[in-house]
């Protein structure tokens, strides 16, 4: 089941709920859903976690664990899934919300200079924000639904197959009427 790949990456509840970062969201945390791994509690936490990987903002695990909280996701989850934006993916990743925030806004998007320097980023922030955020939020949106869907159909699939399988097992085991 995929309760099991996920407990076992999971970190202890308590751990979380006194981390220093997370403390001022003082009894919420005690709300046992967010820490629960079921089909909905995990799908929700996807969608969060993508959607808050993708805003470009300082703290996403901030962002993450405030919004899966409201709507019951799974938090370790949630917030673990932030990281698909790390020092290593982020400048990919964000170069694409801007080409399609630009795509969307239909507006040429800026190609990089052969050196990329500081000057040139300031230079070119009034320009590039609007649709860097527009693709951003807009990127988060769609994978984070797409995250939602994709999760609840594996988990109906796995769920299914683990009951095909033991009926199979069973039938298999089962004592024959000539027995």
């Amino acid at each position: 089941m995929p309760r099991r790949l996920f407990k076992r990456y999971m970190p202890d509840p308590t751990s979380i709920r006194e981390h220093k970062s997370l403390r001022f969201l003082g009894r919420l945390l005690h709300d046992p859903n967010l820490w629960h791994l079921n089909r909905h509690s995990v799908a929700r936490a996807m969608a969060v976690g993508i959607f808050a990987a993708f805003i470009p903002i300082p703290m996403q695990m901030l962002l993450a664990a405030s919004l899966a909280i409201p709507v019951r996701g799974n938090l370790p989850i949630a917030v673990s899934l932030v990281w698909l934006t790390n020092p290593i993916t982020m400048p990919p990743v964000f170069f694409c919300t801007y080409q399609m925030g630009a795509w969307l806004m239909g507006i040429p998007a800026r190609t990089l200079p052969d050196e990329l320097t500081f000057q040139w980023i300031t230079d070119q922030l009034s320009t590039l924000w609007q649709p860097f955020l527009l693709g951003s939020v807009v990127c988060g949106v769609i994978l984070g639904a797409l995250a939602y869907c994709l999760t609840m159909l594996y988990w109906r699939w796995w769920v299914g197959r683990q009951w095909r399988r033991r009926k199979q097992r069973s039938a298999t085991h089962a004592p024959t009427a000539d027995q």
